[in-house]
């Protein structure tokens, strides 16, 4: 579905990403795991061409993507929700929603039921303003925002970051049916270990900017998650 070959970027004269290979193949959620401060969220944001790429291929499908202009990836079938969620604050949940419609190729103007059968409290708060949800309704919107666009790739950056344990399960709840029930293949960056463990079936960790480890879930064993993960 998604294949990353030899990425490398650079801030400036900062070398940031160091021919990174990633996999996510279809039907699969795979998370991106790693200390902080390692390049996931900047590989995500390579991804998305919100950063340059200074050489190397993304490739969606048969599609290359690492010189197509941010916007492509919407109309080739990526759904991205940022870390922090970006929701517009001042809009209404409804028109939050509708911004994705903007996204599709096929002209729907209409919200699809399917975003509140999976986010039933969207529909009950259409008409409030989406700085007054809390963070867990914030985080379903971003999602639903992301969905409408009726993507083959989900792209998932923190969704757990500064929502309560409660939510949080929640949260998880609706990726395993997006990923198991839809069939949505879901690349997701998640620190939280046993919420990867729980959502996802593979997993592809960080370190200094580099791939160092990538395998099926139930093979992260505790030397990598010592050397790569503990803090």
């Amino acid at each position: 579905m998604l294949k990353v070959q030899e990425l490398n970027q650079f801030y400036g004269e900062s070398h940031t990403l160091w021919d990174v290979n990633l996999n996510v193949f279809p039907g699969t959620c795979t998370c991106l795991m790693g200390r902080n401060g390692v390049g996931k969220t900047t590989l995500l944001k390579t991804i998305m061409g919100l950063l340059p790429v200074t050489s190397g291929s993304i490739k969606l499908e048969d599609c290359e993507l690492a010189k197509q202009p941010a916007e492509l990836r919407a109309h080739k079938g990526i759904g991205y929700v940022p870390q922090g969620r970006e929701i517009f604050t001042q809009l209404s949940v409804e028109e939050n929603l509708r911004v994705g419609l903007l996204a599709r190729g096929d002209g729907l103007r209409e919200i699809p039921e399917f975003i509140f059968e999976i986010f039933p409290v969207l529909k009950q708060m259409l008409t409030r303003r989406g700085g007054d949800l809390s963070g867990g309704q914030q985080q379903q919107l971003a999602i639903g925002r992301a969905l409408i666009l009726n993507p083959k790739l989900l792209i998932l950056d923190e969704p757990t970051e500064g929502i309560q344990p409660n939510i949080v399960r929640e949260i998880g709840d609706i990726i395993i049916r997006l990923n198991q029930e839809k069939g949505l293949t879901i690349l997701l960056v998640e620190q939280k270990l046993p919420f990867a463990r729980r959502v996802a079936q593979k997993f592809c960790i960080l370190d200094k900017g580099r791939d160092v480890a990538a395998d099926d879930m139930e093979n992260l064993g505790e030397e990598i998650i010592n050397q790569y993960l503990t803090v």
